[in-house]
């Protein structure tokens, strides 16, 4: 790789590119306006194409998220007036992967946690064989397109339930030789990479992405505002199935960590969700905040970095917590907001001041490193300004928030936010990640309580 290509793909870094350029990058694709322009220059490229609506699914047989996505194909073509193109594709871009083993093992205890919430049945404790994943990917390979969907449906079940007997008597009459399987995953991954993702188990429409069912809400709203739903019923075709109430009172309390990061859009949006939890829900709000991915010697390609940014900005419009201006708040505006943390969350403020700080970052578009600011942010806390500055610029906070992140990784989370959740006494931690799960910490903590 080039220098050059190097240093574009890690410009999000702090060691490669200035605050003033990283600022700029995150404001843009956080704009909801560009969004709109993006998507009106997109449909006006379709029609002077003469270009069907076509919705591009990318599957991956081995990844237990599209087991769940792919169960919900068929819905999307049922409710809207559009052409389905799935697209099968192979391993995941090792770029956008931290911290492989972790992945995996999370990947595959999420869609366990979730599935039954979608009404799909899933239960593995193992990924596949290699070579059952391979008489997959031959079988959906000789596919013809439409009958992908259906094919895969029951290739996947057939997978995860490790029924070698079902995916034999399948490939006696639909199989591709190992040529063409490497052919059709390399095709795949060249298609996912144009459309600048690098996962399975993601949708694509017109310069947009959409991933797992998480997101298939948002690929609804974009269908919608096209006029594409063939029926009058606009109810969502894609939502959890849940039994926790909005308020829950009891006696009774649990415990719940939040690990939050200072330069994490993800953050952002979840600390509105945190907030209504504190005040509606029985819990101990402990706050561990960690350092930034991008401060712990972690880079992230380009276009992850900026399908986040607009995914981010996307879920924090959907939760009414809109981002504004950005002021991203890597190095030493982060380290000097850390550095008075643990004397602001003695005082039992801790998460009111990183509340504060997102809000600060992400919508007003302030240094959080400037000393006025973090003076009228203690003070806005009912503190006092001239005891929380002693510490100002202190080390001590590195050590509690290296003691954060062991917590946090001994839970298989890696990334921001994550969550604990345990017993008063400690005990019987749940570990959850993503501001994605706000509603299944609420499943689990009503499930505690209600017995």
């Amino acid at each position: 790789m080039s220098m050059i290509l190097k240093a574009f793909r890690n410009f999000m870094s702090r060691r490669t590119i200035s605050a003033k350029v990283r600022n700029k990058f995150m404001n843009t694709y956080a704009s909801y306006d560009l969004v709109k322009e993006v998507r009106a220059k997109a449909e006006s490229e379709r029609k002077e194409a003469n270009r069907l609506h076509t919705v591009v699914y990318f599957h991956k047989v081995d990844d237990p998220y599209s087991a769940l996505t792919i169960e919900y194909v068929d819905k999307i073509t049922s409710a809207f007036d559009v052409v389905l193109k799935p697209v099968l594709v192979g391993e995941e871009n090792s770029e956008t992967i931290h911290e492989p083993t972790l992945y995996d093992d999370y990947c595959l205890r999420d869609v366990n946690r979730i599935a039954n919430y979608y009404g799909v049945e899933f239960s593995s404790n193992n990924y596949p064989e290699k070579n059952l994943v391979d008489l997959a990917n031959s079988i959906l390979t000789a596919a013809k397109e439409e009958d992908f969907i259906s094919i895969a449906r029951n290739v996947s079940k057939a997978l995860w339930k490790n029924d070698k007997k079902y995916l034999k008597e399948v490939s006696s009459e639909l199989s591709a030789g190992l040529v063409q399987v490497k052919e059709k995953l390399a095709l795949g991954n060249k298609i996912r990479n144009e459309k600048e993702y690098y996962y399975g188990s993601a949708f694509y429409y017109e310069k947009e992405l959409y991933w797992g069912v998480d997101r298939i809400h948002h690929l609804e709203d974009r269908l919608d505002e096209l006029g594409l739903r063939k029926g009058s019923v606009d109810e969502s075709i894609c939502s959890p199935h849940l039994k926790a109430p909005e308020k829950l009172e009891s006696e009774e309390r649990i415990n719940l960590y939040y690990y939050p990061s200072l330069n994490s859009p993800y953050t952002f949006v979840s600390a509105k969700g945190v907030q209504e939890l504190n005040n509606n829900y029985p819990i101990n709000l402990i706050t561990r905040p960690v350092l930034p991915m991008l401060m712990r010697k972690m880079t992230i390609p380009t276009f992850k970095a900026k399908y986040i940014i607009s995914d981010a900005a996307r879920e924090g419009i959907k939760k009414g917590n809109p981002m504004g201006a950005i002021y991203s708040p890597i190095g030493s505006p982060a380290r000097k907001a850390y550095s008075i943390f643990p004397i602001i969350d003695d005082a039992g403020k801790g998460f009111e001041y990183i509340h504060e700080l997102l809000h600060a970052s992400f919508y007003e578009g302030k240094n959080i490193g400037d000393d006025d600011y973090l003076k009228s942010a203690v003070e806005k806390l009912g503190l006092k300004w001239d005891l929380i500055a002693k510490e100002l610029g202190s080390n001590d906070w590195k050590k509690v928030l290296d003691n954060n992140l062991k917590d946090m990784y001994a839970g298989k989370c890696w990334g921001v936010p994550s969550f604990k959740i345990t017993d008063l006494n400690g005990e019987n931690p749940f570990y959850v990640w993503g501001q994605d799960r706000m509603w299944l910490i609420k499943e689990e903590i009503y499930k505690r309580i209600s017995g």
